[in-house]
């Protein structure tokens, strides 16, 4: 680096502004900045600040140099240097590991030259597949557009599932040139997209079997669904129980033998013979998010997800992430924007195995495991709601002593807000009446509740500028229909109603005594969990996110054993004699695969119980091996550094050039010098720190602060700097 490039990126920042704001790329990843942003020391020159917020261009401006503006509590989360580039297409990011821009310039370039390196390499390697795809750019644009095709490399051999290698295969292969190839090879891709993910995947939804089973404080209810031939929904089967509170405990699963007991009952009453059953967990053990991430293709995204690097980077969790259960759906592709949105959802493993194993101990198999508002969005979405005459947006409302939130749908995805009640607030919700609305602390609940729906409203019909005109209220509360007339006494502009699930379902004459209650709103948590399918296939992958969510630790396990079972089926009933023998196979395969992923089932259990208390050992073996590796360490420094301190000292006194004279040194007698001095240029002090980053005890100097001799006449040329510089010696020397 000479002095003329150093100069240019100090003089030319408002150049480098200009470049970023025309190059539209740059703008998701700078964010916006504020003017009021802390300086990192008092000495700092203020131009260190403008430049934080601004990109520096070099390597004829493909290497972007900033500093990335996301931040963690009003504060930027790193303000070291990052350097971007795009090669192939695809982007690349590299931290240069230091706040100092003169250090971050030398490493982010050699950076940039070694990425450029290992792609002309890459792509020497892959000349022909190179070659192929800039002839025939159509092909790649709809590898990227089509949203239900993975991309899939030919020359890889391992197969991951029996079903990938029914997609390796090339039913419509043709001798002849390239192109003809390449024609065979996408009308096998849609063959594949129009039969498996459409026919194949929609008749096993259709087939599957499962239950719904909604747990709540109050009590249990079970359901099962189905439709006619017309997809009409029909509610099969129906029960509920209330529990006896005084066998309750106030947390539910100090309870398990009494709730496993209402459950048979429940089941037995409704005459429901599945063991396959939907569960869901509370909102409030749920962290639901949209997050947006620049665009990848799936396989990538798997990779990102695997290395635990884009939910770190994506979603702070207040726990270590291999705690959590964690889904994710990818909801929206931007090819424009380059950004796609995803749909997070995660919960606690210890909350969802205590769910799962409540149900096991009942003798059920829960196979999906959903959060509560997203089965009273599914029971919605299933509604026809003839009492609604409004035209505008709906919502949903849960009312109880336990959980309260609003939920909007807007665009299929759920906005939720939280109601935030004290204890004594959620007492005082329980026990209202009218006869008590006119009490002060009722009235004050009341009034506290609404203004906070109002404030949700007011801030979703702002930010989407859509208009809410009716809540849905779901609530098992008593006296909800006192809290109603209240409701729409604070807020007049929106209607409020009780939410029948029921409307437009049919129910059978056996079930109408079940169901004929006034409020049946309790109903809409288990009717959407009874309308939830395993979808073994991915087919609502294709339709809606959010009627794809489970939480199962083990829910691929689960998806394959239902694909087997249904491939396995499909094959017998002889659907397609041309792919009979294939699907002959599979089911030897999937006998085996049944068999060992139920011994896994069964297993898991213990196996997550004895990985708990395995890794509880490791952790703490670990951190007995740090400590005694630092102790090691220490004791091999505890030494006298007299020869060490007199070589370093040496070393620093030969790296002073002629016009650079220091004032101050003061070593802590372990690695770190600080040097005070004073300087006729910059240029004189960018020497000192080069001198002394080329020595062979010090491993890193860099230049800590700055000031301009106040003895001097501010407005001569022969200022002289100071400067502070830190110095490390490298341990062991």
């Amino acid at each position: 680096m000479n002095d003329d490039e150093d100069k240019k990126i100090i003089e030319n920042n408002n150049e480098s502004q200009n470049d970023s704001e025309n190059n539209s790329d740059l703008q998701p990843e700078i964010g916006n900045t504020s003017s009021n942003s802390n300086p990192n020391t008092e000495n700092q020159p203020k131009d260190e600040n403008n430049q934080e917020n601004k990109v520096i261009h070099k390597k004829e401006g493909r290497l972007h140099i900033y500093v990335r503006q996301d931040k963690y509590k009003g504060e930027l989360k790193s303000k070291n240097w990052v350097g971007r580039l795009y090669v192939n297409g695809k982007q690349k990011i590299s931290s240069s590991g230091t706040q100092n821009l003169e250090e971050a310039i030398p490493i982010l370039e050699k950076w940039f030259d070694d990425v450029l390196l290992e792609a002309q390499s890459t792509q020497q390697q892959n000349e022909p597949k190179t070659q192929e795809k800039e002839t025939k750019p159509e092909v790649k644009t709809q590898k990227v557009e089509n949203l239900e095709e993975p991309k899939k490399d030919e020359s890889q051999t391992k197969k991951v599932t029996v079903l990938n290698k029914l997609k390796g295969i090339s039913l419509f292969q043709k001798k002849g040139d390239g192109k003809k190839g390449v024609d065979a090879k996408k009308q096998a891709k849609d063959f594949y997209n129009k039969f498996f993910k459409s026919k194949v995947s929609k008749l096993s939804v259709a087939g599957e079997e499962i239950a719904g089973l909604d747990i709540t404080k109050e009590g249990i209810r079970v359901c099962q669904v189905s439709q006619d031939k017309e997809e009409k929904w029909i509610l099969d089967k129906f029960s509920y129980r209330l529990f006896d509170q005084d066998q309750m405990n106030e947390n539910i699963f100090d309870s398990k033998d009494y709730i496993t007991e209402e459950i048979t009952l429940a089941l037995a009453n409704a005459k429901i013979a599945t063991k396959n059953i939907a569960m869901s967990i509370p909102v409030t053990s749920a962290i639901i998010r949209v997050v947006t991430s620049p665009l990848m293709s799936d396989e990538e995204l798997q990779k990102a997800i695997e290395t635990d690097s884009l939910w770190e980077n994506l979603v702070q969790l207040a726990d270590n992430l291999n705690d959590y259960s964690v889904f994710h759906q990818i909801i929206n592709r931007d090819s424009k924007k380059n950004t796609m949105d995803i749909l997070f959802v995660a919960s606690k493993l210890a909350d969802v195995n205590a769910y799962s194993n409540l149900a096991k101990k009942a003798g059920l198999n829960p196979v999906i495991i959903d959060v509560r508002c997203f089965t009273l969005k599914n029971a919605h979405d299933n509604c026809k709601f003839k009492s609604l005459t409004d035209q505008g947006g709906s919502a949903l409302l849960e009312l109880s002593s336990d959980e309260n939130y609003l939920m909007i749908i807007h665009n299929n995805i759920p906005v939720i807000t939280d109601v935030f009640l004290r204890q004594p607030e959620k007492d005082l919700l329980k026990n209202f009446s009218s006869a008590t609305a006119s009490s002060s602390e009722n009235d004050a609940v009341i009034r506290r509740y609404s203004m906070q729906i109002k404030q949700a409203l007011t801030d979703y019909e702002a930010k989407y500028e859509q208009k809410i005109s009716n809540i849905q209220i779901v609530s098992s509360l008593k006296n909800v229909k006192d809290i109603i007339p209240v409701f729409k006494k604070n807020l007049q502009t929106v209607g409020f109603y009780l939410f029948n699930p029921l409307e437009g379902i049919q129910v059978p004459s056996y079930n109408v005594e079940k169901t004929n209650i006034e409020n049946r709103s309790p109903i809409a948590p288990v009717l959407g969990l009874g309308y939830r399918k395993l979808d073994v296939f991915g087919y609502y992958k294709f339709v809606t996110a959010v009627k794809n969510i489970n939480l199962l630790p083990n829910r691929d396990a689960i998806r394959q054993q239902g694909r087997l079972k249904f491939l396995s089926g499909f094959a017998a009933k002889g659907l397609a004699g041309a792919i009979a023998g294939i699907y002959l196979l599979l089911i030897v395969v999937s006998f085996f695969q049944i068999s060992s992923n139920k011994e896994k089932l069964l297993q898991f259990d213990q196996v997550q119980s004895e990985f708990d208390v395995i890794n509880v050992k490791y952790s703490k073996l670990m951190k007995q091996k740090n400590e005694m590796q630092r102790s090691m360490q220490l004791g091999k420094l505890v030494n006298s550094n007299q020869t060490r301190s007199y070589r370093a000292l040496a070393q620093i006194t030969r790296s002073v050039p002629l016009r650079v004279n220091f004032s101050k040194l003061t070593f802590d007698g372990n690695e770190n010098f600080v040097i005070e001095g004073m300087a006729f240029s910059d240029q004189d002090i960018l020497n000192f720190i080069s001198n002394l980053n080329g020595k062979e005890l010090i491993e890193q100097a860099s230049l800590a602060a700055m000031k301009v001799d106040s003895q001097e006449n501010t407005s001569g040329s022969n200022n002289k700097k100071g400067f502070v510089i830190n110095c490390k010696l490298k341990v062991g020397t």
